[in-house]
């Protein structure tokens, strides 16, 4: 396999791998969370009392705090005044604490310049310096600068991150891109794993394995060399990904890994800790406390999967689109993971390839047939033929979840891992069913979930588009382009912002729904703006021809 062809997959479509061929570095990875400060843990008490007592209107707020003097000094007075009479917490904690500063506004709005030439001005403001993070604080100090993408998301976020490196391409700045690349690699080296986001409460989870897709990305606008560099970070993520595989007996599942009853091993969104989000603590344990005390730890862990895979959340994950205690997420093997990981595994066998050492050649062969017979399971299990599109899967009975049609479609076709007919189909009926005055909407059920009509979302857009054009429907990719370029202007024509998602349903409408009110900023919006944008302006596809 050449690997200008892997990476020609896409500078933008790339992804993963089976267990088959893991790298030692990955096992040998050391854990230091153990050193860091985690406000859920190292508070213990403390943290839970000030999180139920609704102190603050975003829990996330309280584990972004810094302790002003060591943990375990302020939790030694608080057990010795808490039971004083007139004890104030909320005085106690701002004594204690520093708090973050509130969210504001990504920059000063001036809606007389375009929207291009406000999005390239905001990496400047979305940036952040790799040092002066101060000792006592759940945020993971990185070596290198990176960007966030607003609002209350103070720190960088795995899978955006690759949507915003799209915009950064398009402004010329790979140097930022190679930059929070090393940042991922450094957190593999560190951890094992790339969390959710550089925050010790986030170091349980990860996010959609996105970062093939970023080497794949930064190699196509640079020099694909560069990427041989990242080839230990990638067999890594894959050894991460692919823990518990070895022994695992049909129709069961440990960690990240299922086999389902045909024997097929494929890959499902996981989280190694069953409590409440320190981050939505209080929502998370209310959430709990309406369900017998022997399922709220299948709750907490379904909730805590559901943040791994980004859509956090959505009637994808839930049996009944209007309760989220109803999340199975656990039991859901979903396509679009699988697809990252497919790509992962086929860049990993070229990248061996390529470099040539001894034993690369074996070990490419055993990514290979891995990547092969991941794409074989995946369309056997998930794509439905009568139907015309892919569907997430139940790894217990082998069963697709073909009452939920979402967006997650579109990933094997903007990954090129369909056949044409599938890509047809798809194309065919994502027209059909989601196409809509401002975009595609990321599912058909309106749960009030904001991973849910009427929402649409940057880089569910940007794969649909890039998809459909791959699969020979240009018109429809141009038709969605158009209009979501159209709503992001008009939004930010009216209100001088980019927004983490959109009502495309209604373009009058601001989008709804979620855990926090809509924010704005917003790195993977600006991102596949400008990444879009000059696609259109130049009339070339912005990525090479897919991988076959």
């Amino acid at each position: 396999m050449v690997l200008a062809a892997v990476l020609g997959l896409t500078a933008a479509c790339h992804v993963g791998i089976a267990r088959t061929g893991t790298a030692p570095a990955a096992s040998a990875a050391p854990d230091r969370s153990h050193a860091l400060y985690d406000p859920s843990r190292d508070l213990g008490p403390l943290f839970e009392d000030v999180q139920l007592a609704s102190l603050f209107e975003d829990s996330k707020t309280f584990a972004d705090a810094e302790p002003l003097a060591p943990p375990s000094d302020i939790v030694a007075e608080y057990a010795r005044v808490r039971g004083d009479g007139g004890f104030d917490l909320r005085a106690f904690v701002a004594r204690h604490f520093a708090l973050p500063a509130p969210p504001r506004p990504a920059a000063p709005s001036d809606t007389t310049v375009a929207m291009e030439e406000h999005l390239r001005a905001l990496w400047r403001v979305l940036t952040r310096a790799p040092q002066g993070v101060p000792s006592r604080s759940s945020l993971i100090p990185l070596p290198e600068p990176y960007v966030v993408p607003g609002g209350r998301f103070r720190e960088v976020y795995y899978w955006d991150s690759y949507f915003t490196m799209l915009g950064l391409v398009a402004s010329g700045r790979t140097d930022l891109v190679a930059s929070m690349l090393d940042n991922f690699a450094w957190l593999l080296r560190t951890f094992g794993r790339i969390p959710n986001g550089n925050r010790t409460y986030y170091l349980s989870r990860s996010q959609p394995p996105f970062l093939g897709a970023m080497v794949g990305l930064y190699a196509a606008a640079t020099d694909t060399a560069r990427a041989l560099a990242y080839l230990p970070a990638l067999e890594a993520e894959h050894a991460f990904w692919m823990d518990g595989a070895d022994g695992l007996a049909p129709a069961t599942a440990s960690r990240r890994v299922a086999r389902l009853p045909d024997g097929a091993v494929l890959n499902r969104y996981w989280d190694d800790r069953a409590e409440p989000r320190p981050e939505e603590y209080r929502r998370d344990r209310d959430l709990a406390q309406s369900l017998p005390g022997d399922r709220r730890e299948a709750l907490y862990r379904n909730v805590r999967a559901t943040a791994e895979s980004g859509w956090d959340f959505s009637s994808r994950w839930m049996r009944d689109p209007s309760d989220l205690r109803t999340l199975e997420t656990t039991e859901i093997v979903p396509v679009d993971l699988n697809c990252l990981l497919w790509y992962e595994e086929r860049l990993i066998a070229s990248l061996r390839a390529i470099r040539s050492a001894p034993g690369d050649l074996a070990v490419a062969r055993r990514f290979e047939a891995a990547a092969a017979e991941r794409r074989r399971a995946l369309l056997a299990a998930a794509y439905d033929s009568a139907a015309g599109f892919f569907y997430d899967v139940r790894w217990r009975s082998g069963a697709r979840v073909a009452d939920r049609a979402t967006l997650a479609a579109a990933v094997p076709l903007y990954l090129g891992l369909a056949t044409a007919g599938q890509g047809r189909a798809v194309a065919a009926r994502l027209e059909r069913e989601f196409l809509r005055p401002g975009g595609l909407v990321t599912t058909l059920d309106a749960s009030g979930q904001q991973w849910d009509a009427p929402n649409g979302w940057a880089p569910l857009e940007w794969m649909a588009i890039e998809g459909v054009r791959r699969y020979g429907r240009p018109d429809l990719a141009d038709t969605v382009c158009a209009r979501w370029l159209e709503l992001n202007r008009r939004t930010f024509r009216t209100t001088g912002r980019m927004m983490e998602k959109y009502d495309v349903a209604d373009p009058s409408r601001p989008a709804g729904g979620g855990e926090y009110p809509t924010q704005d900023g917003f790195g993977w919006t600006n991102g596949v703006a400008l990444a879009l944008s000059a696609e259109a302006r130049t009339g070339r596809p912005a990525l090479p021809e897919p991988l076959h």
